[in-house]
């Protein structure tokens, strides 16, 4: 250990051949995962490596001192990983919705407004007055006796400009799909 603490890397080589193996195995005892036990391992050398001005003989063998900083590095690792496990779960139970009928609200009023959105692009296609008398009939709901009324017109003429709107945006409408398939 003195050759050490003066930074000879003889001293670094000597210790690692006659203890890796051991502490190796004690750090696998602790986290059951050999390649992150390599990853320990190299850890515990070189904090031995900066750190070995920090042994003292008075408090025990090196060898005891070796197998602490394995131990300890083993269970740091080991609580890394439980902390990393926790903050994973914690992030995805964040992201889920708590109700997974929300999932589905969300996906028909994405589907409500790209319905909408159609609806109004095939509108655009009627002439205005065809146009307004459909969507006082099927957006709002009126009849046709209400819509001649609220319109000022008479009701012949409410019904054959809703008759011709409809066949129109029938057409339209069977166009586009014929184009989607």
């Amino acid at each position: 250990m003195s050759y050490l603490v003066q930074n000879d890397p003889r001293a670094l080589q000597v210790l690692h051949d006659r203890y890796h193996a051991m502490l190796k195995s004690i750090i696998i005892a602790v986290i059951h995962d050999e390649t992150e036990a390599d990853d320990v391992l190299q850890e515990v050398f070189i904090q031995l490596w900066t750190h070995a001005a920090n042994y003292s003989a008075a408090k025990g063998k090196a060898a005891g001192w070796l197998i602490t900083l394995a131990r300890r590095r083993a269970i740091d690792r080991l609580r890394q990983r439980h902390a990393y496990q926790m903050a994973t779960e914690r992030l995805e139970n964040s992201c889920k919705p708590s109700n997974p009928h929300e999932v589905a609200s969300a996906d028909n009023d994405i589907d409500n407004v790209d319905l909408r959105n159609y609806l109004n692009s095939l509108l655009q296609t009627l002439p205005v007055p065809q146009k307004e008398v459909v969507i006082l009939a099927y957006i709002h709901g009126m009849s046709q006796r209400q819509i001649a009324v609220a319109m000022r017109l008479p009701l012949g003429t409410v019904k054959t400009r809703l008759e011709l709107g409809m066949r129109k945006l029938a057409h339209v409408a069977a166009g586009c799909r014929q184009k989607v398939m």
